[in-house]
């Protein structure tokens, strides 16, 4: 009998899943909350995502038939999203999961109306991969790291952590800028306050922006933030957007 290890406790449980992707929607939005709310889980978060990046690129990519998710959807039971029976759910996730492989096949239609034996051509399109997570660590000259920020260009939503000890400075403010490739000018993205995590909804004009190579930095501005189009303070931080 093999030993499987100590079971992840809940908080670990759901940041792995967060982590995967596996959430339901409305799991995915209390997590975000959770987040945004909770430094510590965010980290554990972060960890995970470090921790399974390198998974995925040893998986080779597969293109499913257009039928298979609709027929695994078929086969699932019905969403609970009720807490005790998400928790309930991801402890046996975990217990039971195991590595799967899946077989695909395609079905071809054979039209024999004005063709006779012509064999029937098949036509796929694969969808196209999703775009993957990005990464920066946001330091100063010296090298010392006092933001860490994720990217998911999927829900274009930017996370931000503060490593900042909380109440550092009361008589400024940190205020978090996009830097991108294109153009160099800096869009403000808001304030960050000290030791906390803050979740960052890009509209369309500013994801299309937030790719790799695209800088972040943070300033150190009077309250209220900047007095101009872009920082009016001293540049405390910055990073570059980059794959995990």
């Amino acid at each position: 009998m093999s030993d499987t290890g100590p079971e992840l406790n809940e908080p670990e449980a759901l940041a792995a899943e967060h982590a995967l992707g596996v959430l339901t929607a409305a799991e995915r939005a209390a997590a975000e909350r959770r987040m945004a709310a909770d430094p510590a889980f965010a980290q554990q978060v972060d960890a995970w995502r470090v921790r399974l990046g390198p998974l995925a690129a040893e998986i080779p990519a597969v293109t499913p038939s257009a039928a298979v998710w609709p027929r695994i959807e078929r086969a699932l039971p019905v969403n609970d999203n009720a807490p005790a029976a998400a928790f309930g759910r991801r402890l046996a996730f975990w217990r039971s999961a195991t590595v799967g492989a899946m077989g695909l096949a395609a079905a071809s239609l054979a039209l024999a109306v004005y063709f006779g034996a012509r064999p029937p051509e098949v036509i796929t399109q694969p969808a196209p991969a999703p775009a993957p997570l990005l990464n920066a660590n946001l330091s100063t000259e010296a090298g010392q790291p006092l933001f860490v920020a994720s990217y998911d260009p999927v829900r274009q939503a930017l996370i931000v952590t503060s490593l900042v000890p909380p109440g550092t400075d009361p008589l400024h403010v940190h205020e978090l800028w996009l830097i991108p490739e294109e153009d160099g000018v800096p869009r403000s993205l808001g304030t960050v306050e000290p030791g906390t995590v803050r979740t960052v909804a890009l509209d369309r004009s500013l994801s299309q922006l937030a790719h790799e190579g695209a800088e972040l930095a943070v300033s150190v501005e009077p309250p209220g933030g900047s007095t101009q189009q872009g920082p009016s303070g001293p540049v405390a931080a910055v990073g570059e957007l980059g794959r995990i």
